[in-house]
């Protein structure tokens, strides 16, 4: 999102820090990989990633070498000496309503590593800001037995100010062609950057919203991913980072390719044992199955099937 002078002004006198330093960057013009070059000719070493981090709301500056970053970076962008430390003390910019317990993608995604260089392309911190309140998933599995798509409707509740967008993850079946797998923005949101791995055949995709949302407000919004491009399917599993919320999955199936047997599970991690086996039995005119979890736990839930 473009700011002008008006919103730097606007962001400087009221905080909080992250989007008085987002404001600032994008009014400058600056990428992260610059400002860091302007600051180390200064003596002053600091991790793109922290910058990240830091204009995300992820994390805030609080050790001494960071303090003195900040105080580089009003140089750097030219902005009042002090404009952006006094924002530190604002304790309204504290985060509220995070949900305790976060798990990493490294315990929960496979491809963890490809997620967070995605992630980290994206200039976003890899926790973003919102946890779920509920979230209905409708899985379509093909006449070849393929994955189709996926659709999504979501509802988000922020746990810090100013987040303004969703990072969607989508991993397609071996022999998935990120390349090809369409993105679809549906109600009150809209497709940002997108980047994907053609090794793994793991995508990210920046869902921008048309509001900044502050720390305890939700937001509805609706997504979806068509894809096809993969092989046979045999399940479609779901990460949590954070516990609450309700989560219903639904997997369809075409009535040409019908599944033997169906069950759902969870898992604590990706190399932890799957346990909550239940068999799930195929229902309604679209030849389906699904699972509801009222309270999420940080982990993994999924079903899988048999063919034969």
């Amino acid at each position: 999102m473009l700011h002008t002078e008006s919103d730097l002004e606007q962001a400087l006198h009221t905080g909080p820090f992250h989007l008085a330093l987002r404001a600032a960057l994008s009014v400058r013009g600056l990428p992260l990989q610059r400002v860091q070059h302007h600051l180390a000719g200064r003596g002053i070493k600091v991790g793109v990633t922290s910058l990240s981090y830091w204009q995300q709301g992820a994390r805030r500056p609080q050790r001494a070498e960071s303090l003195r970053a900040v105080r580089g970076l009003e140089d750097v962008l030219g902005l009042p000496a002090n404009s952006l430390l006094r924002l530190l003390d604002d304790p309204s910019t504290a985060e509220v309503d995070r949900p305790a317990g976060r798990r990493t993608y490294r315990s929960l995604v496979e491809a963890s590593g490809v997620v967070e260089q995605l992630i980290a392309g994206l200039e976003a911190p890899v926790d973003g800001g919102l946890h779920t309140v509920g979230h209905h998933e409708r899985i379509r599995i093909g006449a070849g037995r393929e994955l189709q798509g996926r659709d999504s409707q979501h509802v988000v509740r922020a746990h810090r100010d100013g987040v303004d967008r969703y990072l969607a993850i989508h991993r397609g079946d071996p022999g998935c062609d990120p390349g090809r797998v369409e993105v679809r923005a549906g109600e009150n949101c809209r497709t940002g950057r997108v980047r994907w791995d053609a090794t793994t055949g793991v995508l990210v995709a920046e869902l921008l919203f048309d509001t900044r949302l502050r720390a305890g407000e939700t937001f509805l919004f609706e997504y979806g991913f068509e894809d096809g491009t993969g092989g046979p399917s045999q399940e479609y599993v779901r990460g949590f980072t954070f516990a609450g919320g309700q989560y219903v999955l639904q997997v369809r199936f075409d009535d040409r390719a019908l599944p033997a047997r169906c069950r759902r599970f969870a898992q604590t991690s990706t190399g932890a044992t799957r346990s909550g086996r239940s068999d799930l039995t195929l229902s309604g005119r679209h030849r389906s199955v699904h699972l509801v979890e009222q309270g999420v736990r940080p982990g993994i839930l999924g079903i899988d099937w048999d063919w034969e």
